[in-house]
């Protein structure tokens, strides 16, 4: 029997919606209905708003330790309930045990981090021109924030989605994705609720697929909600901020990426292929910082090819509720069906495959390694998001620069070297957000700065970048002398 949830609206978790409507949660492995979730209206946005915004003044009021204390707890819930996350990731996204697990220990350290940021300085005393003045800038909460949660890492970016502005002293109305409402919005709300988060802090609308793009307008135009967290695609980022923009309100946008990791001449070979095989496939290639392309030096192409094929067609593809399995099911048929065409398209324009392409069988699509992609191909340009990655040889460091900045997108990138002087002048040339030397694309700290530039989006989480998006800088002053006045 499928599972039932409701709507969490004023930490009543039984709330259907108004219209009474439901919507099915299917597993991409089965095709069957994992759950029923409620189906929300634009009544029922406007109802989880009122009840952030009642809980507002009372949650930003409540003592630094006492909200503190929650999040640490939650933390510690979020580590004890690991094999419920497993279940609900394989069941609502195919994503295998070892990812999930890694979902659980990222969310839990955002969870300790945001505590931890709780109680840290914010704000700075400045120098003033007032004889025995005192000049104050102070951050603030904004008030109810209105949170969109994707599906590809969904318990991490459930939480990263309301960690910070809940630590910023803010409410959350979280949206949560249509194909892991579950994981990414209302076991997350769960946990934080059973650490002892307020009523009404924490409110969760599920939604209909057909009904996303009006549940999205009423939330953010609703004059209650003061900014906007969106992370997803860069077309759908695209269509939030300029939403936000015209209400006039702050938007973090973390969005797709075109994402490389460039292998140097020299680069330990091993390790290379080891860590680009990762970055290419780690959750079937649904990671916004997944490499879509492998630049590699001509000394060393082609070996590394021939390695690298080989790795990529033994990798366990199939049930993700198996511990072994890496490739599992993506999101649902549709999208295996997208990463087909985008091959045949490469294929047919001249582009060879080393290994996987061909049809997929449901909703799974084999580990793919490309070559010779031309440029005329939809795939030069378009994110995989999927299991699939090109290989291409460089003359130089110059050229490698090049084609690893010839994309929109400004997300992630890994550079593989064991000369760290020479990484960091490559680094320092890569037009992303963020970089990594001797390492690949992929990784999540709660703690650094997190975001991309041009279509990738803009704003940053992570530490005190996370509740510096998440909060207003007053300037305030304490005058200790009267002033003098022309009249």
């Amino acid at each position: 029997m499928p599972l039932d949830r409701n709507l969490l609206i004023g930490g009543k978790e039984k709330t259907p919606a108004v219209s009474g409507r439901t919507t099915a949660d299917i597993s991409p492995w089965t095709g069957e209905p994992y759950a029923r979730v409620a189906a929300a209206g634009p009544e029922d946005v406007r109802a989880a708003v009122d009840a952030a915004d009642a809980a507002s003044a009372e949650w930003a009021a409540l003592a630094p330790f006492a909200q503190r204390n929650i999040f640490l707890r939650a933390a510690d819930l979020m580590e004890e309930r690991r094999e419920q996350a497993v279940e609900l990731m394989a069941a609502e996204t195919g994503g295998t045990r070892g990812w999930a697990l890694f979902n659980v220990g990222v969310a839990a350290d955002m969870l300790r981090e945001a505590a931890a940021a709780i109680t840290a300085p914010r704000g700075d005393v400045l120098t003033t021109q007032e004889p025995g003045g005192l000049s104050l800038a102070v951050r603030e909460p904004l008030g109810v924030v209105a949170a969109f949660a994707p599906w590809n890492a969904p318990v991490i970016l459930g939480t990263r989605a309301v960690a910070a502005p809940l630590a910023a002293g803010n409410t959350v109305v979280v949206k949560a994705s249509e194909d892991a409402p579950i994981a990414c919005g209302l076991f997350v709300a769960d946990v934080l609720r059973d650490a002892g988060l307020p009523d009404g802090v924490l409110n969760v609308i599920t939604n209909d697929k057909a009904d996303a793009a009006g549940i999205a307008r009423t939330l953010i135009a609703d004059p209650r909600v003061r900014a906007v967290n969106f992370t997803g695609s860069t077309g759908i980022g695209r269509i939030i901020g300029a939403l936000a923009a015209e209400h006039l309100k702050p938007a973090v946008l973390e969005l797709g990426g075109k994402n490389s990791v460039i292998v140097l001449e020299d680069a330990d070979l091993d390790h290379a292929v080891n860590a680009a095989a990762f970055a290419a496939f780690m959750n079937s290639g649904q990671i916004c910082m997944c490499a879509d392309r492998v630049l590699v030096h001509t000394s060393l192409v082609g070996e590394f090819t021939r390695r690298f094929a080989a790795k990529v067609a033994d990798l366990p593809s199939g049930d993700p509720g198996l511990p072994g399995t890496v490739i599992g099911p993506l999101v649902d048929e549709a999208a295996a069906r997208r990463v087909a065409a985008l091959v045949t398209d490469a294929v047919g324009k001249g582009a060879r495959v080393l290994t996987g392409g061909g049809k997929p069988e449901g909703a799974v699509y084999p580990a793919t390694v490309l070559t010779d992609l031309p440029e005329d191909a939809e795939l030069h340009c378009a994110e995989a998001f999927g299991p699939v990655v090109a290989v291409r040889a460089f003359a130089d460091d110059d050229e490698a620069v090049a084609l690893a900045n010839n994309t929109e997108h400004g997300l992630s990138c890994g550079i593989l070297t064991e000369n760290g002087t020479h990484g960091l002048k490559v680094a320092r040339r890569i037009s992303t957000g963020i970089v990594h030397v001797n390492d690949q694309s992929v990784a999540d700290e709660p703690q650094a700065p997190f975001g991309g530039f041009a279509a990738s989006g803009y704003g940053r989480f992570g530490g005190r970048w996370g509740i510096e998006s998440f909060s207003n800088t007053r300037w305030v002053t304490l005058s200790t002398e009267h002033s003098r006045y022309p009249f």
